[in-house]
């Protein structure tokens, strides 16, 4: 696609447009400098060049990538109208976009009904997920895997809801047992469970909690931020076929957080939340006398946390899902290369002299550790570290890893041949979401074993 086309296309057609109104004076308060723009703007491209290249798939470090250029394209077009999709005055075109492509999560989500909008952020959409359910189960806690989003802890304080930490199991999953003994106290009004977790990418077996919090009388919420679109792979010979269980069983939860601006191909911030019952428009409910009067249908302001919110987000994420449908040969094919990728990489880790995988990846998130002699977490920990640092630091070479911390009962109930010196250590975590790590794999594997090798 060629981006500059586009984006000219769309800056022609926001003027033809604006010409379709009565001409008027531009304000001279408004005028800048051709030389000082020049100047100015050089700057700004200049100093956007410290940025590490999340473009580039040497770039496999944190869950970050630019978004598809049809978004870019999409995003720019309508930011020249900049609308406000709070109330349907503020973006009349734009909430129709929104409310189109958000039933389309909904329905990827399998939910038959659905309440739901887009969000600045999983952080604000996981905030209203846990709003609505401190509302429906007032009183009750909130129970959380240990390898939940951190969010949801901080969420929780800002409610003034009390939070239960739930232990995993040996791939980072939620450990259902030990959730039926937290079930069993009563004290529990939602579950929170986590489709692709930040540090591992494991996935919660939601099969199994979704029962469980029923026979207890639980809420079920599904923070599906990063692993949501996973969904298209559920039935995919890729997937695990508990993964797969979790992924279809999503459909029975009380409320979906998806993130468009991860899996979705979207720039930040472009989240959202679903509620399977749209009934739980009633906790939203207020007054604003000066704002909702275009329309007797409902605004989406009405059924939000948050008041302005960017109606371009809404065009790109529409625009990208007619030309990347939610299906598996569509957006599916994007997600389903870094999943080959993963699984591809997991393989040469375990044939590996110099690295050795932490855990087999169930989505597209691999977790290794440099070998060191001795097998010792003291020694792993710094290892990793160099690694990181001279793999982005080197010049003609770089790559650009991450690293996530696990304790040492974690690392050796996977890891028994490791001796557990220190209470944690950090070992190495790469996130495979752009498409292109598949073709460039091999030279990323290469790379790193050379860093490993040095490192150890």
């Amino acid at each position: 696609m060629e981006l500059k086309r586009w984006l000219d296309r769309g800056v022609d057609a926001f003027e033809a447009w604006a010409r379709s109104y009565e001409e008027y004076a531009a304000h001279p308060a408004m005028a800048v400098g051709a030389e000082a723009c020049a100047a100015a703007f050089d700057e700004l491209t200049g100093r956007l060049h410290g940025s590490y290249p999340f473009f580039h798939p040497c770039y496999a470090g944190q869950m970050l990538k630019p978004p598809h250029p049809v978004a870019v394209a999409g995003y720019l077009a309508a930011m020249l109208v900049n609308s406000n999709n709070h109330a349907l005055d503020g973006g009349p075109a734009t909430s129709a976009m929104e409310e189109e492509a958000v039933g389309q999560l909904a329905a990827m989500a399998g939910l038959e009904t659905h309440l739901g909008h887009l969000t600045s952020s999983g952080t604000l959409a996981n905030l209203e997920a846990l709003f609505v359910a401190r509302e429906s189960r007032p009183g009750l806690s909130v129970a959380v895997s240990a390898e939940g989003h951190y969010t949801h802890a901080r969420m929780c304080h800002l409610l003034g809801v009390r939070v239960h930490t739930v232990p995993v199991d040996d791939r980072g999953r939620m450990d259902v047992p030990a959730l039926e003994r937290l079930l069993a106290t009563g004290d529990v009004g939602t579950v929170v469970a986590t489709t692709g977790t930040t540090a591992l990418g494991a996935v919660d077996p939601v099969h199994r909690i979704v029962p469980l919090a029923r026979q207890y009388g639980a809420r079920v919420h599904v923070d599906a931020a990063y692993g949501g679109f996973f969904a298209l792979l559920a039935d995919d010979p890729l997937t695990e076929e508990t993964t797969g269980q979790a992924l279809r069983a999503v459909a029975q939860s009380d409320s979906v957080v998806i993130d468009p601006h991860k899996h979705g191909l979207q720039p930040y911030g472009c989240g959202a939340v679903l509620f399977a019952d749209p009934a739980a428009a009633r906790f939203y409910r207020h007054d604003s006398p000066y704002t909702y009067f275009t329309s007797d249908r409902p605004h989406l302001g009405e059924i939000s946390l948050e008041c302005s919110r960017s109606g371009a987000a809404a065009a790109a994420l529409w625009l990208t899902l007619r030309l990347l449908p939610l299906t598996q040969q569509g957006l599916g094919a994007v997600l389903a290369a870094g999943r080959r990728a993963a699984v591809r990489w997991a393989g040469l880790l375990d044939g590996s002299p110099h690295l050795d995988l932490y855990q087999p990846p169930e989505l597209d998130i691999v977790t290794y550790y440099p070998r060191t002699e001795p097998a010792a977490l003291s020694r792993v920990d710094p290892a990793s570290h160099e690694v990181m640092r001279r793999g982005m630091e080197s010049k003609e070479h770089p790559v650009f890893l991450s690293v996530a911390r696990v304790d040492a009962q974690a690392f050796t109930g996977r890891h028994g041949d490791v001796l557990p010196d220190l209470d944690h250590a950090h070992i190495l975590r790469s996130v495979l979401m752009k498409p292109e790590s598949e073709p460039y794999l091999e030279r990323l594997h290469h790379r790193v074993e050379d860093l490993a090798r040095g490192a150890a």
